[in-house]
C-alpha cells in the first residue's frame, strides 16, 4: 500500500513536470507553424535589416529593427533603476533588518508585483510623464523614458526577492570571518556576501530582464505603439509586446501577412528571452564553479 501511494505521488509529479514542458513546446510549435508562412513573403535579411515596421499599411514594410529597439530601450531603462535598488534592498533585508521586521518589510516590497500592470502604465502616462515634462519640457505625452522607469519600479520585487533569498544562503562563517578582520558591515555586504551570492543574484537579473522585455500594458499605454527606429528615450516608441496588443485588437483575416506578423514578433520575442536565459545559466555555472 506504501509502495502504491508513493508510486501515485511521483506519477503526480511526474505530470506536473511534463506538463510544463508540453506547454512550452505546444507554444514554440504554434509561433514557429503561424510564423513559416510569413518568412515565405519576407526574406529573413528583410526582416533584420529593413527599418521600418508597417506590415498594416498599403505598402508595408517588415523590418523588425523599431521594435527591438523600442523594446531593448526600455528594458535597459528599466535594468537601470530595477538592479541597483533591487540589489541595495536586498542588501538592507538580508543583512541590516532584524528577521522579525524583514518578514514585515518583504510582504510588503512583494505587493508591487501584486499592482495590475494596466495600473503602472496609467501611472507612467499620467503621474510620471507630467512630472518628467517638468524636468525636461520638450518631452512629449508618449515616451519611453517614463514607461522604463515605471517598468524598473515594477520589476523592483523580483530582483530584490531573489537576491534576498540568494544572500541569506550564504553561509554565517563568511560574515563572522569579515566582522573578525574589521569589517564594516556595509563591506561585508557588498565586498563578501553578494559576491558569494552572486550566482544566485545573476537569476535575480535574468528574471528582471525577462520581465522588462515581456511587459506589456506599460509601453502600450506610456510609450505611445509608434514603431520607431531610436534610441532617445524621450521619444516615443513601440516595443514587440505593444505591437502584439496593437495589432490584436483589429479584425484581421486569419492567414494574412497582418495575422502572421504577430507570431512572428512573439516569436522574435521568446527567442531573445531564450538568449538571455542561456546567458544567465552561463554566467551562474561560472560563478558557482568559481565558488
Amino acid at each position: 500500500m506504501r509502495r502504491l501511494r508513493e508510486r501515485a505521488i511521483e506519477t503526480v509529479l511526474f505530470l506536473a513536470a511534463a506538463s510544463s514542458v508540453l506547454v512550452t513546446i505546444g507554444i514554440v510549435g504554434i509561433l514557429v507553424t503561424e510564423s513559416l508562412p510569413f518568412f515565405k513573403t519576407v526574406s529573413i535579411a528583410e526582416f533584420l535589416t529593413d527599418t521600418q515596421w508597417t506590415p498594416l499599411f498599403e505598402n508595408p514594410r517588415y523590418g523588425i529593427l523599431p521594435l527591438l529597439c523600442g523594446t531593448f530601450l526600455s528594458t535597459i531603462i528599466a535594468l537601470l533603476v530595477a538592479i541597483p535598488l533591487g540589489t541595495v534592498a536586498a542588501a538592507f533585508l538580508s543583512e541590516y533588518v532584524r528577521p522579525s521586521f524583514r518578514e514585515i518589510l518583504k510582504p510588503i516590497l512583494e505587493l508591487l508585483a501584486a499592482v495590475p500592470t494596466v495600473v503602472y502604465g496609467y501611472f507612467a502616462l499620467l503621474f510620471v510623464t507630467p512630472l518628467l515634462q517638468k524636468l525636461i519640457p520638450s518631452l512629449g505625452g508618449f515616451n519611453v523614458l517614463s514607461a522604463g522607469l515605471v517598468i524598473g519600479v515594477m520589476i523592483v520585487p523580483y530582483v530584490s526577492s531573489l537576491s534576498e533569498d540568494a544572500m541569506r544562503s550564504v553561509p554565517g562563517h563568511l560574515r563572522e570571518a569579515s566582522f573578525a578582520v574589521g569589517a564594516s558591515r556595509m563591506q561585508t555586504a557588498f565586498r563578501v556576501v553578494i559576491p558569494a551570492a552572486f550566482s544566485g543574484i545573476t537569476s535575480a537579473y535574468i528574471l528582471g530582464i525577462s520581465r522588462a522585455l515581456g511587459e506589456t500594458m506599460v509601453v502600450a499605454i506610456a510609450a505611445g505603439m509608434q514603431p520607431n527606429l531610436t534610441m532617445n528615450p524621450t521619444e516615443p516608441a513601440a516595443t514587440i509586446t505593444a505591437f502584439i496588443v496593437q495589432v490584436s485588437l483589429g479584425d484581421l483575416p486569419h492567414g494574412s501577412i497582418g495575422y502572421q506578423s504577430i507570431y512572428v514578433a512573439g516569436l522574435s520575442l521568446l527567442v531573445l528571452t531564450l538568449c538571455f536565459n542561456i546567458i544567465g545559466l552561463y554566467l551562474r555555472k561560472k560563478f558557482q564553479e568559481k565558488e
